[in-house]
């Protein structure tokens, strides 16, 4: 059934909706994106991320760092509300501490030691740097 058609029934879910007041058709709900930007900012809160915390990224041990940034970044195309920039202690990042011309934190590098994930992909904690060379004996 064409969407047209559908929107026209008056014995629909739809129909429902509209005449309840529930979801998208609720004038006083919060928009979609103010949504999104407020489920952000209480994952940042409930994780502890903050600026200057050590923290690794994705799960994964070997990509730690520091929290440089909290906040939106302009330059990634189509995003809505906080990203994290973190500098990672070895340089396996994508950028420098900036994105398209903004610099976020940091000096210019030709080491990319930079990421901007989103907060669920961070985990804050006791995340000191790893030493490759610590396991190994004395020769």
């Amino acid at each position: 059934m064409p969407d047209e058609e559908y929107e026209k029934k008056t014995d629909s879910v739809l129909a429902w909706k509209k005449a309840q007041k529930l979801g998208r058709f609720d004038p006083n709900a919060p928009s979609h994106e103010q949504a999104k930007i407020a489920a952000f900012a209480q994952e940042i809160d409930a994780r502890g991320i903050a600026v200057g915390k050590r923290c690794r990224v994705g799960g994964e041990d070997t990509r730690r760092g520091e929290v440089k940034y909290v906040g939106e970044v302009k330059d990634i195309p189509g995003s809505i509300g906080a990203w994290v920039g973190v500098q990672l202690d070895e340089p396996v990042g994508k950028n420098d501490g900036s994105i398209g011309g903004t610099r976020y934190w940091g000096e210019e590098s030709d080491l990319k030691r930079g990421v901007f994930v989103r907060p669920e992909r961070v985990e804050v904690g006791d995340y000191p740097i790893l030493d490759d060379l610590e396991d190994m004996e004395e020769i």
